[in-house]
């Protein structure tokens, strides 16, 4: 383990300043906050919103949640993304742990005393647990189904869980201000995975970061093929440029859906160039390229086999379209990402 900056402390009255940044998202946003509001942590508390340029009712939902609460700010977030919206937050709070949030998330009541609990008890720099996706619609739960398997995406263990110890990241965070202020904040040229590229800034200045899956927090996936597709496309684009920026710190699975889309790819065109061949009249050797995409295709079926028994047939039927979506956004978003075209296209994705 590598050596902490922080001793653990008894006080479990320490300030909590939650920060999430918000952008159009009204759908989300006041459950959200609302799960903030309902902790059971006794210490002194704070939401801050930093919300982005919104014109789907988000900043009128907003500023009636601080008029009623006290306890909750509005913060001005002009560029409007992820990243930013965090460092606002994080600049304004008052307290020395900051939890992050995201308005597609609730937090459990005991989410932030058993967070700064473990803070205290191994001295991290930050913490953080499990991504528990859960749907309400049969296309939800088949989203949220890959999420938290191993064949959707790549098992880390803040998807499916693990044993508690030290991590490379974790979802979402409960930080030391102090922490997040020793390595510079959020790098805000990072639209998406800024928290993996934090997390590795607080490991390599000697922190510690630590998964428990005693921390889990409900996260409402995407609730459409398009959004799903834009979503992954995204973050894949991030990845491939993480992994171009930082080529010795990403582990093997990032690059195992790059690697099937460029195989599917090839193959589908190999296969295309054997019909070419048979309708020339010479042996259509070229026709094994197409043993690429239908091995792809027995995996989806067999996934969607082991998976998705007992989750109804709808929702085994849009896992069969959930699996190949994300695999494909996500692969199609990394390479292009990793051959540095991030900053032209990130923009038609979302934020």
């Amino acid at each position: 383990m590598p050596e902490q900056h922080h001793q653990a402390t008894p006080s479990s009255l320490v300030g909590v300043s939650y920060v999430m940044p918000v952008l159009n998202d009204v759908t989300h946003v006041r459950a959200a906050v609302e799960s903030i509001l309902a902790q059971d942590y006794e210490g002194p508390v704070e939401v801050l919103i930093a919300l982005g340029p919104s014109i789907d009712g988000t900043a009128e939902l907003v500023a009636d949640l601080a008029e009623r609460h006290p306890d909750v700010r509005v913060l001005e977030n002009e560029v409007g993304s992820t990243p930013a919206g965090l460092n606002i937050g994080i600049r304004a709070a008052r307290h020395p742990v900051v939890v992050r949030v995201d308005s597609h998330s609730m937090l459990p009541t005991d989410y932030a005393r058993i967070a700064v609990e473990t803070l205290e008890r191994t001295g991290a720099d930050n913490v953080g647990g499990i991504m528990d996706a859960k749907g309400e619609t049969p296309f939800e739960q088949a989203v949220a189904l890959a999420y938290t398997t191993k064949v959707g995406l790549g098992g880390s263990a803040f998807h499916v869980g693990g044993a508690e110890g030290p991590a490379d990241t974790v979802y979402l965070g409960v930080f030391r201000r102090s922490a997040l202020n020793r390595v510079g904040l959020f790098d805000e040229t990072i639209k998406r995975g800024q928290d993996w590229e934090l997390n590795r800034r607080l490991r390599e200045t000697g922190g510690t970061v630590w998964f428990t899956p005693a921390l889990a927090v409900t996260y409402r996936p995407r609730s459409t093929v398009e959004r799903l597709a834009r979503q992954m496309i995204s973050t894949g684009l991030w990845r491939g440029e993480l992994a171009r920026r930082f080529p010795a710190a990403n582990g093997i699975r990032y690059f195992v859906p790059p690697v099937m889309v460029v195989g599917v790819a090839l193959g589908v065109l190999l296969g295309i160039g054997g019909i070419v061949q048979a309708a020339m009249g010479v042996a259509p050797w070229l026709l094994i390229g197409f043993a690429a995409p239908l091995v792809y295709l027995l995996f989806v079926i067999a996934a969607t086999l082991v998976y998705a028994r007992g989750r109804g047939a709808r929702t085994a039927a849009w896992f069969l379209v959930v699996l190949p979506c994300i695999h494909v956004s996500w692969g199609i978003g990394f390479v292009l990402g990793y051959l540095s075209l991030t900053s032209n296209i990130a923009k038609h994705t979302g934020r």
